[in-house]
């Protein structure tokens, strides 16, 4: 089963989800609008490909485990889930990445590089039926990327004091679209991924890693970096996310003093390590009403609250609505989105 940051775990939610939060800080990386156009290569052939399983929009899986395609005709509402370490290229449309106060937005040739497991809520924010919107997203192999780290003659230093996000926004050139535009057409000949896939990847870790945002990625396959040791709470997190855990104990699992731990996963997650692990239950308590039709009680309990009227009240206020109106929504969005066009995410 494949997971992708588009839609990992997660579907549109209400309009009204988070309405209460302040207006929230917009982070681009570069600063100024894309002026690039998708190149007409890419789109012919993810559309072609599209077009070979049946059509239609949503989540397209293709025979590359971590490589999918989404195509949306409509700018849907908010998604909220786990993103984990993966490149998202928009083809055509523009979406925003909305993380603790912070909004990424990024459009046509732009990526969206995601460098550890982020609860985040993302949108696409432009789409029709005449120009949908249509993005890429693949996986990271950590121990590729480190193989591609060791060959490098000058990787470059992973700064000591950098304390920004654990994802950026950056530009896609020529040679990164070469590469993708290489993968899709690798679907048509199915025989040839084992082959030429490893070697594109590869290159597309090369063509990051040079980068100007190349010392982030850094921090995600390097060895002792920060962003490795709060990796290991946040895994910490996920393994038990259902018990009460101190900051003495994530402190521990990343080795790193009480103090240093807090600030660097602020940093790194715009969050605290308790409004993490609430994240993580309230979105695995409606997979299993969505996915395994738990009633709201069991589902508040299996992911540790105590108390189904708290956790209603906190699923109300995160989602925009309560748990039996948001699961029903879930589900009929699942039917349009992944119902037909796309089998498994």
């Amino acid at each position: 089963m494949s997971r992708t940051p588009e839609f990992a775990g997660s579907l549109p939610v209400p309009a009204s989800e988070d309405a209460s939060q302040p207006d929230n800080r917009v982070l681009r990386w570069p600063l100024s609008p894309p002026q690039a156009r998708a190149p007409s290569p890419i789109l012919t052939a993810v559309n072609a490909y599209i077009e070979s399983q049946g059509g239609g929009e949503g989540l397209f899986p293709t025979p590359i485990e971590g490589f999918n395609i989404v195509r949306l005709c409509q700018a849907i509402l908010p998604m909220r889930g786990i993103y984990r370490p993966s490149l998202c290229v928009v083809l055509q449309g523009a979406k925003e990445l909305r993380i603790g106060e912070d909004v990424l937005e990024y459009g046509i040739m732009e990526c969206l590089v995601v460098t550890m497991e982020l609860p985040a809520r993302g949108q696409v924010v432009q789409a029709s039926q005449t120009t949908p919107y249509i993005g890429v997203t693949l996986e990271f192999d950590v121990a590729m990327m480190r193989e591609v780290i060791e060959q490098m003659d000058a990787p470059g230093a992973v700064p000591a004091s950098d304390l920004g996000p654990g994802l950026f926004v950056g530009k896609v050139d020529e040679s990164l679209a070469g590469c993708f535009e290489r993968i899709v057409r690798m679907l048509g000949q199915p025989k040839s991924i084992p082959i030429l896939y490893p070697v594109v990847m590869r290159e597309i870790y090369y063509w990051l890693l040079s980068s100007p945002n190349g010392h982030q990625l850094r921090k995600l396959a390097l060895p002792g970096s920060n962003i490795e040791r709060i990796v290991k709470a946040i895994a910490l997190l996920h393994t038990r996310f259902a018990q009460t855990l101190s900051g003495e104990q994530l402190a521990e699992a990343a080795q790193m003093s009480t103090s240093s731990f807090h600030q660097h996963f602020k940093a790194l997650t715009k969050m605290t390590p308790l409004q993490f692990q609430k994240q993580l239950r309230l979105l695995e308590a409606r997979r299993l009403m969505v996915s395994e039709a738990a009633k709201v009680a069991d589902a508040a309990y299996k992911v540790g609250y105590e108390s189904p009227s708290q956790f209603s009240r906190e699923y109300t206020r995160t989602f925009g609505m309560a748990p039996k109106q948001d699961v029903m929504m879930q589900q009929s969005l699942h039917t349009k989105y992944l119902g037909r066009a796309v089998r498994s995410a």
